[in-house]
């Protein structure tokens, strides 16, 4: 029996690389999305304390530098988290490019691999076609021979 030999199995690993690079970006993706996420809950508690602060520096005795201190502070902090709601929306439409990327580079592995499985049975088939006819071709010779055998 032959050996099957895909003939497209260069592109068929150059899309498996593709993949696999797709793979990388689409987890490094979801890793900076997680990241500007806790940036932003950090900023989030950050502004809470901030707030408190501010709450109790205008109880009691108001000293209003420190008052002014502390609502510059909150209101910083909420320019802060504004800033990083907006890395936060970044994040995700790079994830969804990255999901995007990695869902074509997927189905373009999946296409190719169907079409060596596909070539594979056509070899198959071709093979089991070539030994059937080689075995009539035998018994074919081995039935005519005898016959002229016996005619001798």
């Amino acid at each position: 029996m032959a050996k099957f030999i895909y003939r497209l199995q260069n592109i068929l690993d150059v899309k498996l690389k593709l993949e696999s690079q797709a793979k990388t970006a689409f987890s490094l993706a979801v890793a900076k999305l997680a990241e500007e996420e806790q940036k932003l809950e950090a900023l989030y508690r950050m502004h809470e304390k901030a707030q408190e602060v501010y709450r109790n520096r205008s109880i009691g005795v108001l000293d209003l530098m420190e008052l002014k201190e502390a609502k510059d502070m909150v209101e910083y902090i909420k320019g802060q988290i504004a800033e990083q709601k907006k890395a936060v929306d970044y994040a995700k439409k790079m994830l969804e490019v990255a999901r995007f990327q990695l869902n074509e580079a997927m189905k373009d592995r999946k296409i190719h691999e169907k079409l060596k499985e596909n070539a594979f049975e056509e070899f198959i088939h071709e093979e089991n076609e070539a030994e059937k006819k080689e075995i009539d071709q035998l018994v074919s010779f081995t039935y005519n021979n005898k016959g002229k055998a016996g005619v001798q």
